[in-house]
This record gives structure tokens, sequence and C-alpha cells, in this order.
């Protein structure tokens, strides 16, 4: 009897990875024809990528939304070439990987109208300036604006695509 119940449990537990990661398929899929969006800017690497990644941090889990967004990035990064080379745009990653996860923190402790403040702050000024040891200050200054627009828009979609859905049965 027990042996039963250990292999049902497996099976759950089997089940909810292939979901899981079916999911996160499905969303990095989305940010690849985002990645194809871009914003007007000076590095080109700005684009409507990480929306899905936003998204699936407030509709299925930070990890989730951490995975799509750092996904999201690399893929518009290879779509014009890696301009800041790899390292960086793998640091560039990380980071967004962390604005995701606290995107939804804040979602869950704030509400969803400061998620989207802290968002946009995040993804566009606080990376703007974490771009200053590799790009300098002008550098940083002269993807400020366009950095902030592209996070604008992708925060607000994505919150505007999750209240839209929320509580119903798609997630």
């Amino acid at each position: 009897m027990s042996q039963i119940n250990t292999e049902s449990k497996e099976v759950k537990l089997s089940a909810w990875n292939v979901k899981r990661l079916s999911i996160m398929a499905i969303f990095i899929a989305l940010s690849a024809v985002g990645a194809l969006i871009k914003i007007p800017s000076p590095v080109g690497t700005i684009g409507m990528d990480s929306a899905p990644g936003f998204f699936s941090a407030l509709a299925f889990g930070g990890i989730e939304g951490a995975v799509v967004i750092s996904f999201g990035h690399l893929l518009t990064s290879a779509v014009v070439g890696f301009p800041l080379t790899i390292p960086v745009h793998l640091y560039i990653a990380f980071q967004m990987a962390l604005w995701a996860l606290a995107y939804r923190w804040v979602n869950k402790t704030l509400g969803l109208i400061p998620a989207v403040i802290v968002g946009i702050i995040l993804n566009g000024v606080v990376s703007s300036f974490a771009m200053v040891p590799i790009m300098g200050m002008g550098g940083a200054l002269g993807v400020l604006p366009f950095l902030v627009v592209g996070s604008a828009l992708n925060v607000i979609v994505s919150a505007i695509a999750y209240k839209a859905i929320k509580g119903s049965r798609l997630i």
C-alpha cells in the first residue's frame, strides 16, 4: 500500500514539473516574439521581451518570472548580436531576474500599483545606473530615457494582462 502512495506522489510531483516547465516555455516563446519588437535606443537591446517575464512573476511565481525574464533579455540581445558582449548581457539578465522577484514581492506585500512603480524604477533607473562601471556616466544617462520608456511599457502591459485574468481559472 505504501508503494502505491509513493508512486502517486511521484506522478503528481512529475506532473507539476512538466506543467511548470511548459508554462515557462510558453512565456519564453512570447518573450522571443517580444524580442522582435524593439524600442529604438542607442544599444538596440530594449524591446518588449520582459512583459511575459514580469507577467509570469505575478501570475505563476517569482522563480518562473525570473527564468522567463532572463531568457527574454538574452533572446533580445541575441537578435542584435550581443552588442554589449555576452558577459554583460548575462549580468543584465541576472539583474532582470532580481527585478522580477522584487516585482512579485512588492505586488504580494503592497499591491499592484506600487509593484508597477517599483518595477519601472528598478528596470529603468537602477539598471541604467548599474551600467556606470561598464558604460560610464554618459552611457548610463544616454540609455536612461529609453530604458525607462521600455520598462514602463513592459511593466504596464504585464500589470494590465495580470489584472485582466486575475481570479480566473487561467492562473
